[in-house]
C-alpha cells in the first residue's frame, strides 16, 4: 500500500543547513513552482519548500504538460537565493538533476541525465526539473528549482495518460520492482539539493558541472535541435560553464543551445 505524503515524516528526515527551513505540504496545486513563486515574491526565506501530492497544471520545459496524478509521485519546488549573476542560472539549475540522480541512485537504480535536466532510468524518463528565477540590478533575486518525479505511478496510468509517448516514460517503482517510500525520497532529494547548493556556494560551479558531465548521456551523440520554428542536426560537444549545450552543426559551426528540444539522431 502506497503511503500518503506526510509533512512531519519528511521534515524529521531533513538534515540540510538551508533547504527545508519552511516546508509546505499541499494536497493539490496547479504547480508547485507557481505556489512557491508567490511565496518568493512575498519575501519567503531561502530554503522554503513546497511539496504537493498532485499538480493540476504541472509543466516541464517548453510549456509541455507534466502528467501529475495524485497519491503516487513527488512534486516539489525549492527556493534558493544564490548571489550569482543571471548568466549563471542555467548552470546553477544543474543542482536539481544532480540531487535527483543521487536520490535515485540511493534506491539502487542507475540514473542518467539528458540535457538540460531530464533524468532517465533504463532509457525512460522518470523525472524532470524546471528552473525559474527573478533578477534585479543584474543580480539574481531568487531561483526556484522545481521537480516532478514518477515515483510509484503504474505503467497502465502512464499509457492511459500519455498514449504512444508512454514508451519513453517510466517510474522508479517500475524500474526497482518495488514500491518507493515517497516521504523518504522527498527528504533525500531535499537534503541533496542543500548539499549541492553548499558545494556551489563554497567552490563555485566547477564541481557541479564536473559531476553533471559525468552523468550526461548526450556528449558525443548526434542530435536534432528544434526550436523557434527551425531545426538542425549536429554532434554534441558538451556543456559549457554557463550550462549551455554546445553543438557542432553539419557545417562545422559551434552553436550554444539554451532553449529547444533535443532529439537523438543515432
Amino acid at each position: 500500500m502506497i503511503m500518503d505524503l506526510d509533512r512531519d515524516l519528511i521534515v524529521k528526515q531533513l538534515s540540510g543547513k538551508t533547504v527545508g527551513r519552511d516546508v509546505r505540504l499541499l494536497d493539490a496545486v496547479p504547480s508547485t513552482n507557481g505556489a512557491l513563486r508567490l511565496l518568493a515574491q512575498q519575501g519567503a526565506p531561502e530554503g522554503t519548500v513546497v511539496v504537493a501530492d498532485e499538480q493540476t497544471a504541472g509543466q516541464g520545459r517548453l510549456r509541455k504538460l507534466w502528467f501529475s496524478p495524485p497519491a503516487v509521485n513527488v512534486y516539489a519546488s525549492v527556493l534558493l537565493r544564490p548571489p550569482i549573476p543571471p548568466r549563471e542560472v542555467p548552470g546553477y539549475s544543474f543542482i536539481s538533476s544532480l540531487a535527483l540522480t543521487d536520490a535515485i541512485q540511493a534506491e539502487g537504480l542507475a540514473p542518467a541525465i539528458k540535457w538540460p535536466n531530464d533524468v532517465l532510468v533504463e532509457r525512460r524518463k522518470v523525472a524532470g526539473s524546471l528552473v525559474e528565477c527573478a533578477t534585479s540590478d543584474r543580480q539574481v533575486d531568487w531561483v526556484i528549482l522545481g521537480v516532478g518525479v514518477n515515483v510509484n505511478v503504474g505503467r497502465g496510468a502512464l499509457q492511459a495518460a500519455l498514449g504512444e509517448a508512454s514508451h519513453a516514460a517510466g517510474s522508479l517503482a517500475e524500474a526497482a520492482r518495488r514500491e518507493i517510500d515517497r516521504n523518504a525520497f522527498a527528504a533525500a532529494f531535499l537534503n541533496l539539493v542543500d548539499e549541492w547548493a553548499q558545494i556551489y556556494a563554497l567552490q563555485g560551479p566547477g564541481p557541479v558541472l564536473e559531476a553533471w558531465r559525468d552523468r550526461d548521456i548526450l556528449t558525443g551523440r548526434r542530435v536534432e535541435v528544434r526550436g523557434d520554428g527551425t531545426a538542425y542536426e549536429g554532434r554534441v560537444l558538451g556543456v559549457d560553464r554557463e550550462g549551455y549545450l554546445v553543438v557542432r552543426d553539419a557545417r562545422g559551426a559551434r552553436r550554444r543551445v539554451l532553449d529547444g528540444e533535443i532529439r537523438l539522431s543515432d
